[in-house]
Formats: structure tokens, sequence, C-alpha cells
């Protein structure tokens, strides 16, 4: 038997300050797009952004529905709407924030296993990896250099076509 050790790593910054102009500007209109979410369920409002190569910043929220599984998180919103508008431009990066009518969110909220699977969908399909930018309501934004380091062991179309 062999094992093996998987890891990867994160950048933290302490605030959005820390980040560079474009990826606090980014991480900026994630904030602002949160506050349109739908969210009368969870009280759980996510705000994603989308930099494309292309310079255009594609935005996104969650939106939710009484029939719990028909409702769509923001980043799979906003990356979807991204390839729908610009199917062969690369996303560079993706920044996320969350908030909460109920109690202050403190630290960064990841992705979704359902969010993390089509994000790796995009990364894999234009052979480029994606950034990801994660913070809560306020304090510390972790930085992720590819979608694959979270999502290990992805299923990707290397399985359908054997």
């Amino acid at each position: 038997m062999k094992k093996e050790k998987l890891s990867f790593e994160l950048s933290v910054y302490d605030s959005l300050d820390e980040l560079s102009k474009t990826d606090k500007d980014l991480m900026l209109e994630a904030i602002e797009v949160r506050k349109n979410a739908y969210a009368p369920y969870s009280n759980f409002f996510v705000g994603a952004a989308v930099l494309l190569e292309n310079g255009k910043i594609i935005l996104g929220n969650n939106q939710e529905n009484a029939s719990f599984p028909a409702g769509l998180c923001a980043e799979r919103v906003a990356i979807f709407q991204a390839a729908a508008i610009y199917p062969n431009v690369a996303i560079l990066s993706v920044a996320i924030s969350a908030t909460s009518k109920n109690y202050q969110v403190k630290k960064p909220a990841a992705p979704c296993g359902n969010c993390r699977q089509s994000m790796i969908e995009y990364e894999q399909k234009q052979q480029k990896p994606i950034s990801l930018f994660l913070m809560g309501e306020l304090g510390e934004v972790v930085k992720c250099d590819s979608i694959s380091n979270i999502l290990p062991l992805a299923f990707n179309n290397s399985f359908l076509n054997q």
C-alpha cells in the first residue's frame, strides 16, 4: 500500500487593504452585489464577482427558493452568466463574500461542493488556473491560486471519455 498526502497553500491577508487594486476592486464588487441576494430562508447573503481575461466583471448572488434544491449559489450564478455572455473568454479570478442577518460572518466563506465542481469545469476547460478570493463580512481575505486546490481528485471529463 502506498499513501500520498494532498496539500496546498493559501495566502491570508489581514484585510482588503493588503490586496492589489484589481483584487480589492473585485472583492468590493462581490460585497456590493451580495446586498441584492435573495435569501429569505437562510438569511445568508453571498455575492460573487468574476474577473474575465477581457477585463469584464460579471456578478452573481445567491437566489434561494422555497424548494431548496431549486435555488442557486452566487458562484454558479456568476460563473454561468460569464460563460453565457463570454463563452470563449478565460476566467482569471472569482471573489466571494458572505454576510448574514442572524450573526456576523467573521471568517471567509468557502464555496459548497456543487460550486467547486462547477468552477473546476471552467478551470479545466480553459486549462489555466482560476484564483479564488474568499471573505466574510469583514476581516481576513483568503486567496487560493487554483480551484483545483480546493477540489483535489475532481471528477472531470476524462472519466467520461474512456
